[in-house]
């Protein structure tokens, strides 16, 4: 379909959001003459969210902006078990302890985001532990799960995928697809949802769920998929050298944030623009178009705008700011990353490599001794080739830090207490 009447599909096509829709032209009427209620489901599997998730969570933030309600479904029962979707193994069982604990750190993550409340069109957070956990097992396998063929289960790609490989599909995990399709049909009853969103791999599941209410007898249901992204070069969205790019500042620092972003592959620039910022598209083109060194000024804004939708516009001049008296003045910036040693042990010297550890620069002393041996290291800018070198009180500057960098992007201060 070439354009859509309705603000959102419209909205979402321009910034490249779309990858499939189960009834175009069905869900654009609906969306054109009346306020829609759509959902993304979010589990439980972590403390907080990550980088890979904000297409997800912009894709609320648009149906919002465009005047529809958003809720963001929190997987307290469904994460008892894990989504199995192209998976190699099984996910690791989480205790009811550990998801209630998860919950509440994912729950922050999305307020910079969304605007909560009980208006009409204010976002909404449930949880599916409300209805899942006192389901009475046998009558959910008489209503709803007899309406689900384990042939067509077996043919959607997720499992199929799984089962080529001859790895174990539990039967545990077998169910998810059932949940989060008896998920999509409750959220219609209880709150009139007729839209469900979320990444390519989650296509076969949410079509589950248009089936199921379909059988049960629900209003049509509809679902729209985003293409599952990776950066040009095919590393996956969110992961760094250090691990997954967290939502929430104390997991990654907005510096850290700020710097994954300013890192952003040239032929990325402009695809990242649309999908991470409220940019208008004029302004999106024009940064697009930049090349040469001065992709780099494209890059700063792309990296300012999406630090400063999470984390505010404060922390993100501030990132942009030490970015440019570091790298373009050389100078220290105190609001550089920091860590804290006790006084006495830089006192008596503390080990160059160890140091490295502490500072997250570097997994263990091996990786370390190799970033010394190929000269990425140094310490207050001065190059160290000898990985049994040490630092001391000698090596305080004036502002009483000692810089530590790895390449030419990561600095970090270390602080005697």
């Amino acid at each position: 379909m070439s354009a859509f009447k309705s603000d959102f599909l419209r909205t979402l096509s321009e910034r490249g959001f779309i990858h499939q829709i189960s009834d175009e032209t069905g869900l654009d009427e609906l969306f054109a003459k009346e306020t829609v209620t759509a959902y993304i489901g979010f589990d439980a599997t972590a403390k907080s969210l990550h980088a890979g998730s904000l297409i997800q969570i912009m894709l609320l933030h648009w149906l919002q902006q465009t005047g529809h309600r958003p809720i963001a479904l929190m997987g307290g029962g469904t994460s008892m078990i894990g989504d199995p979707s192209f998976k190699d193994e099984a996910r690791k069982l989480l205790t009811p302890a550990d998801i209630e604990a998860n919950l509440e750190g994912i729950r922050r993550n999305f307020a910079p985001y969304l605007s909560f409340g009980s208006g009409p069109k204010d976002a909404l957070m449930i949880n599916n532990a409300d209805w899942l956990m006192g389901l009475n097992y046998v009558e959910f396998l008489r209503d709803v799960g007899r309406h689900f063929s384990v042939n067509r289960m077996l043919s959607f790609d997720s499992v199929k995928l799984r089962l080529d490989r001859e790895q174990s599909l539990s039967f545990l995990e077998f169910n998810y697809m059932i949940l989060q399709a008896y998920d999509f049909v409750e959220l219609n009853k209880r709150h009139d949802c007729r839209l469900q969103m979320g990444g390519s791999d989650q296509w076969g599941n949410i079509v589950n769920g248009i089936d199921l209410g379909h059988r049960l007898g629900a209003p049509q249901l509809y679902a729209l998929t985003s293409p599952l992204l990776a950066t040009s070069s095919g590393a996956k969205m969110g992961k760094t050298a250090a691990g997954a790019l967290w939502l929430d500042p104390e997991m990654t620092s907005p510096w850290d944030f700020w710097q994954y972003w300013r890192n952003t592959e040239d032929a990325d620039v402009g695809r990242f623009l649309k999908l991470y910022t409220t940019l208008p598209l004029d302004e999106i083109a024009r940064l697009a178009a930049l090349d040469g060194a001065e992709i780099n000024d494209a890059k700063k804004v792309l990296a300012t705008e999406v630090t400063a939708m999470l984390h505010g516009r404060a922390a993100a001049d501030e990132a942009a700011e030490t970015a440019r008296k570091t790298f373009e003045e050389g100078a220290l910036a105190e609001s550089l990353p920091t860590i804290e040693v006790p006084k006495a042990e830089l006192d008596s010297g503390m080990g160059l490599l160890n140091l490295m550890v502490q500072a997250g620069l570097a997994a263990s002393n091996g990786e370390a001794r190799r970033h010394v041996q190929g000269g990425a290291v140094r310490v207050n800018d001065a190059q160290i080739s000898d990985p049994k070198a040490t630092v001391s009180n000698g090596d305080l500057t004036s502002e009483g830090v000692v810089k530590f960098s790895l390449g030419k992007k990561k600095h970090i201060l270390v602080r005697p207490v």
